[in-house]
């Protein structure tokens, strides 16, 4: 039977545990690398509901070129009026009309295409991983207590951009950090483990590699983690392989041949450039 003071304790703090992640849609993660095991928290949100961790620019940052887009296709209706006053001023404009009339008899109905732009609507604005990080660093604890003391403390951090970060700093707890199975992950087995060759290949352990790295890629920006674990790379195409392999029938046959004509040394490289890549992205903090 639980006593008055505990009673107390939990009116006070409201929800704890998995309850509590649940409901501020954040949760606990361990990762461990070669310089340490780190606690930190992830969240989902839709794109456009999140402002992406302060890097130094580049040329071909996704986030960056998702905005030149948009600012292309604005530029582009400024330009389209600037010529159609163009045209009134020089009174060419009805044989424009005429002309643009004539090619839209002969063009698609844009009714059409209505389908596939809300479908890429959709797409741009699904939802993607952000970390507990600053300025393009993971912030990694090693410890919960020193977690807590982190969120707790109001220091800056892209997940203060959360509407659920007040109620997740008023009520956490150190006994709170605890992360679930799927949220455990040990890239520092990763490369020793390609290395061992393809009968001894942990895939539940590699498959859950590919997936913390192509999150922590895209929240923290990471261009040669998002290059090496693309659509079409090898590293990709390994990630394939393994998951077709996991999933077993006659699919996992198929799987298991592909995986062998996969070079367990050029995989383990690959590997071991990507680790090093988010290796150098974290901030120890304790």
């Amino acid at each position: 039977m639980a006593s008055q003071s505990d009673e107390s304790e939990k009116s006070a703090t409201g929800l704890s545990g998995q309850d509590l992640w649940e409901e501020v849609r954040i949760e606990p993660v361990e990762i461990a690398l070669p310089g340490g095991v780190g606690l930190t928290l992830r969240a989902f949100r839709k794109a456009s509901e999140l402002t992406p961790t302060e890097v130094v620019i580049d040329e071909d940052d996704p986030f960056e070129a998702r905005k030149k887009r948009l600012a292309a296709e604005d530029e582009e209706e400024v330009i389209a009026d600037d010529e159609f006053s163009a045209l009134l001023t020089e009174g060419e404009v009805d044989q424009a009309v005429d002309e643009d009339a004539k090619a839209a008899s002969e063009e698609p109905d844009p009714e059409d295409f209505e389908d596939e732009a809300v479908e890429e609507d959709e797409a741009a604005d699904e939802d993607v991983p952000m970390f507990l990080s600053h300025k393009g660093k993971l912030l990694a604890f090693k410890t919960p207590e020193s977690l807590v003391s982190f969120i707790r403390s109001g220091a800056p951090h892209d997940l203060a951009q959360l509407d659920s970060w007040g109620t997740l700093a008023e009520r956490v707890q150190s006994t709170d950090i605890d992360p679930q199975a799927d949220d455990r992950y040990e890239l520092d087995l990763v490369v020793e483990n390609l290395r061992g060759g393809h009968d001894s290949w942990d895939l539940p352990l590699l498959i859950a590699a590919g997936e913390v790295a192509r999150d922590l890629g895209y929240a923290l920006r990471l261009k040669p983690v998002i290059l090496a674990l693309s659509p079409g790379s090898p590293l990709d195409d390994l990630d394939d392989s393994l998951r077709t392999t996991e999933s077993g029938g006659m699919g996992g046959f198929f799987g298991r041949r592909r995986l062998k004509k996969i070079g367990a040394q050029q995989a383990s490289l690959g590997w071991r450039s990507v680790i090093g890549k988010i290796s150098a992205a974290v901030d120890w903090r304790d």
